[in-house]
């Protein structure tokens, strides 16, 4: 590609639309420093595109269409790094209950029927689709659907009655009573 070909239609683009896109950003952000290095970031866009650059139907279009988008990745950026308040961040701390629940799970899958773990073990724990689960097994997909939920249904009862699961006002894991994993026959 000869990018010194798109070199003199960009900048006569960016000349004629700069002003503009800098007093625009300027407006969205309140800050000129930062504007200006977003300004700096849309060009930079602008020249990776090299000879596509003078194809373009609207170019003045394109730059605002490209501030735009940075604009809002700035944006989402700032909004990654807020801090959550305190009680929030308790929220976010409770899968603890969840992941420890797991030392639950292998007893507790070893007590359901061959049919209902298989299904478990192969869908939920695995990844497999369900329509691959169901060609597995030769059955339709909404055959196989229904095995599946009725074995997630099964597991959930056994995990209630056997690990004592409870839930809370929200219906998050909140406590259970763990069982040690069987330990293997001797023989």
């Amino acid at each position: 590609m000869n990018e010194s070909a798109a070199v003199p239609c960009l900048l006569t683009a960016w000349h004629a639309h700069e002003h503009v896109l800098h007093g625009w950003l300027i407006h969205q952000l309140h800050d000129k420093a930062l504007a200006a290095d977003l300004l700096q970031d849309v060009f930079l866009k602008a020249l990776r595109q090299g000879q596509h650059f003078c194809t373009l139907e609207n170019p003045r279009a394109w730059l605002f269409a490209v501030a735009r988008n940075t604009l809002n990745d700035q944006l989402r950026r700032q909004h990654d790094s807020i801090e959550l308040p305190d009680d929030l961040q308790l929220e976010h701390d409770e899968p603890a209950a969840v992941d420890s629940l797991a030392q639950c799970l292998p007893r507790v899958l070893g007590e359901l029927s061959p049919a209902d773990r298989d299904a478990i073990t192969c869908c939920d724990i695995e990844g497999m689709s369900q329509a691959d689960y169901a060609a597995r097994l030769g059955i339709s997909l909404p055959g196989a659907k229904s095995r599946v939920q009725r074995a997630r249904q099964r597991l959930r009862r056994q995990l209630a009655s056997a690990c004592k699961v409870q839930l809370d006002e929200a219906g998050k894991v909140c406590c259970f009573t763990p069982r040690p994993p069987l330990e293997p026959a001797d023989g």
